[in-house]
């Protein structure tokens, strides 16, 4: 399991295909990407994201955990970005590795809903007009209902 919090891109190639490589018990491989997008108002110039270091991979590293028991993974990574972030950049990843793949589909969505409702990471959009924290969005806390 591999959990990294980190300001610099990276190379979701290389991260898919390094994961991929570790191992072969799992006939499985998940992997999702979330970018950053300019869907509200079409004006961002840049997100802003902040995280308390330490405490963000550890809490990160929990739902890893809890996902890992309760899904039959042989895997699990995730990596997300802090700091200035435009649209189109990339955001994070998840993968998951299992010996089947509705245990790797399952795990890498409750994953993706933890990270986007519970995480501890704040958002702050910038556009021309000023800047704006992002509020929790009614939808995403009903995603988490279903786990």
């Amino acid at each position: 399991m591999r959990i990294a919090v980190q300001e610099e891109e990276f190379d979701l190639g290389a991260e898919a295909n390094a994961f991929a490589a570790g191992g072969t018990a799992d006939g499985a491989i998940v992997t999702f990407t979330g970018v950053v997008r300019d869907l509200a108002r079409g004006d961002l110039d840049v997100m802003e994201i902040e995280h308390y270091p330490g405490m963000t991979e550890k809490a990160i590293a929990k739902i890893a955990d809890e996902a890992k028991a309760r899904w039959s993974l042989g895997d699990v990574l995730v990596i997300h970005r802090h700091g200035r972030l435009a649209p189109g950049d990339k955001i994070m990843m998840v993968a998951t590795a299992a010996p089947h793949r509705k245990d790797a589909f399952e795990a890498a969505e409750y994953l993706m809903d933890y990270l986007k409702s519970r995480a501890p990471f704040w958002k702050k959009e910038i556009t021309s007009d000023g800047a704006d924290w992002v509020a929790a969005k009614d939808e995403d806390e009903d995603a988490l209902g279903r786990w």
